[in-house]
């Protein structure tokens, strides 16, 4: 009687392990961030929901919401017709939450004496055009320069907004992630890369881009030339009240809005303190 009662206890502890509600998010590694400090938040106060995040990028998230295997792509672009067609061949509806605002830093190595580039001469360095840092006022140096990989929302967004869809030089390297192309702006004098706002730090420059520097207040006004919307896509718009509702509008609040600045990047929403 015992064994039989040690048995339902277990069974019951382990039907509520089963239990717990999981959200699970894929996608881009600039977004990641965001979605990881949401993440361990929400478990903070919600002890019955398990939540899970992912960066495979971009591309590869919306793949995931596609074959249902997230509820949450995480996208630093908005999805592509063909990918929308295929989520809705395979019965699946993209809904797109903006959940923060970013720009595009245009990076160097901190001893890089450079301080302003134009749009033009960013690309024509990806291009290949432009080949010594000496040409746009820096040292006799000969450029190294460094990308996302071409799965990257980020790097499609570069793509889009910097090189007007013109082929990058075949020099150029190509790293996984926001934070690998930091790594090795900061370990290459000669270096030029590109990453979100909350990658930028002092062991790397940022440069002003058509003499507006990249900050919050630049990206949030819209006066900063590479800047783009952050993305969570849901299958459908979630049911109301829900968890994963209680997740994907977790931006729209005030804690949510101190995690997105926090983090580096700009929020959607301004909560003001009123005077009385």
């Amino acid at each position: 009687m015992k064994k039989m009662f040690l048995i339902i206890i277990m069974l019951v502890m382990v039907f509520s392990l089963s239990a717990k509600d999981k959200i699970v998010i894929d996608g881009s590694t600039t977004v990641g961030p965001i979605a990881k400090a949401f993440a361990e938040y929400f478990m903070s106060i919600n002890k019955d929901v398990n939540v899970t995040v992912s960066e495979s990028g971009s591309g590869n998230g919306a793949k995931s919401l596609v074959n249902s295997t997230c509820n949450i792509a995480a996208m630093s672009r908005f999805m592509k017709d063909k990918e929308f067609k295929a989520s809705v061949a395979n019965g699946v509806m993209p809904v797109a939450h903006v959940i923060a605002l970013d720009g595009l830093p245009i990076i160097v190595h901190p001893s890089n004496p450079v301080k302003n580039l134009s749009v033009k001469q960013i690309r024509d360095i990806y291009m290949g055009n432009i080949t010594n840092w000496k040409a746009v006022g820096g040292p006799d140096m000969k450029i190294v320069t460094i990308s996302r990989d071409t799965n990257s929302g980020t790097y499609e967004t570069f793509h889009k907004l910097v090189m007007k869809k013109q082929k990058i030089g075949k020099k150029c390297e190509y790293v996984g992630s926001n934070g690998a192309v930091r790594a090795r702006v900061q370990s290459t004098n000669a270096a030029i890369g590109y990453a979100g706002l909350g990658f930028v730090d002092n062991t790397v420059k940022a440069l002003k881009v058509n003499g507006i520097y990249p900050s919050k207040k630049t990206v949030s006004l819209g006066t900063y030339p590479i800047a783009r919307p952050l993305y969570m896509f849901t299958n459908t718009y979630p049911k109301m009240g829900s968890n994963l509702y209680r997740f994907i509008t977790l931006h729209l609040s005030k804690n949510g809005q101190e995690i997105v600045k926090g983090i580096g990047f700009v929020p959607v929403t301004n909560y003001k303190k009123t005077r009385r």
